[in-house]
């Protein structure tokens, strides 16, 4: 079996951060690091070489594979920042965010993250609640 791809790293995220480019962008991942902390109570860690996540939980799936994941997070990338709302993407909770995401303004999606390409594209309140919602609903699917 083979080790998940991404895991936590020694890097510290605001020195990550502060290599963001372009300046926007890392402006941006200041304000979403901010928010994340606010919402979850955790401290960030890096997990993988550009993934700032923020608690953790412990999966396995059916096939056998399972591995350890951050359950909130983000990653500033160039084009896009990547959000990384633990239960956003699955089916059975589009009930649960489909009003939220009706309210958030401009995004695309992923399956399993939303992709946005700047904050003034989107209600930073509404994200706000997603990160909420989503992380306390992680906590019925992954108690650990």
């Amino acid at each position: 079996m083979t080790e998940a791809k991404t895991q936590i790293t020694m890097v510290d995220p605001a020195d990550f951060i502060a290599g963001v480019e372009p300046e926007r962008k890392r402006e941006e991942a200041k304000v979403l690091d901010a928010l994340f902390r606010k919402v979850t109570g955790e401290k960030p860690r890096m997990w993988g070489p550009s993934i700032i996540g923020y608690g953790q939980y412990h999966y396995r799936y059916d096939s056998g594979r399972e591995g350890d994941m951050c359950r909130q997070g983000f990653s500033p990338r160039k084009a896009k920042h990547s959000l990384y709302i633990l239960r956003c993407g699955e089916e059975s909770e589009e009930a649960a965010f489909a009003p939220l995401l009706a309210r958030l303004g401009k995004y695309s999606r992923g399956a399993a993250c939303l992709y946005v390409n700047k904050l003034g594209d989107i209600d930073l309140g509404v994200l706000e609640e997603m990160i909420d919602l989503g992380w306390s609903r992680s906590f019925e699917k992954y108690p650990d």
